[in-house]
């Protein structure tokens, strides 16, 4: 295990205990077995190793959705299936990474205080997998997506479908019950995703028709 996993680890120990206001440089480096001075040669302050963690945890929880979505694909699974797959795969992970911490409300903030960039790349990155795995499977399964959607748009109510199950769980706890029911949206918006040789044709509108003049005697 090289030194920067080895503090890595022992900053994700400190900020699940004492939560990311309460940790110091000091117990990180106590708990990863280094001296300050050590630590600071990889590692310049508290908020780097903080958003070191983050991107950790993002990096794993990309990792864990594309196997998940690779497994589900594999398995034959319908859009629902996949998608559903993936995205718990994904909050799974995230979670289990900060588990037992009585902290993640204040974590969760404090990440978006001092790794929004972050966020905002990787929400990016989640989007652009999603609305691949949509395209590529609406292509192999010959879906129409609901309300004549685009992938990148169904992606994107799909997204919405996590921050829908965050208010109900702010802190995605208890996570069994926020999984349950974030993956019940996921499937349900899928529903409306049918083959195409089943879904009704779309009715055109009548033209409509042209006034008739009327006539009256010998005038027209």
């Amino acid at each position: 295990m090289g030194p920067k996993t080895r503090i890595l680890d022992a900053t994700m120990l400190v900020f699940r205990r004492h939560g990311f206001r309460r940790s110091s440089i000091e117990q990180v480096a106590e708990a990863a077995g280094l001296t300050r001075q050590a630590l600071y040669h990889h590692f310049e302050s508290k908020e780097a190793l903080f958003r070191a963690v983050i991107e950790r945890i993002h990096e794993s929880a990309i990792a864990a959705e594309e196997t998940a979505v690779t497994d589900a694909e594999a398995a034959g699974g319908n859009l629902g299936d996949i998608l559903a797959a993936g995205m718990t795969a994904r909050m799974s992970t995230m979670i289990g990474s900060l588990d037992g911490s009585p902290h993640l409300e204040e974590l969760y903030s404090e990440h978006l205080v001092h790794a929004r960039d972050l966020y905002q790349t990787y929400a990016a990155r989640y989007a652009e997998r999603m609305v691949a795995t949509i395209t590529r499977t609406a292509r192999r399964q010959q879906l129409a997506l609901p309300q004549e959607l685009s992938p990148a748009e169904f992606a994107r109510l799909v997204e919405m479908s996590i921050y829908a199950a965050k208010s109900q769980y702010p802190a995605m706890q208890p996570a069994d019950a926020f999984l349950k029911d974030m993956a019940i949206m996921v499937r349900t918006l899928c529903a409306g995703a049918v083959p195409k040789s089943e879904k009704p044709p779309i009715k055109k509108a009548a033209p409509p028709k042209k006034p008739t003049r009327r006539t009256t005697g010998g005038q027209s």
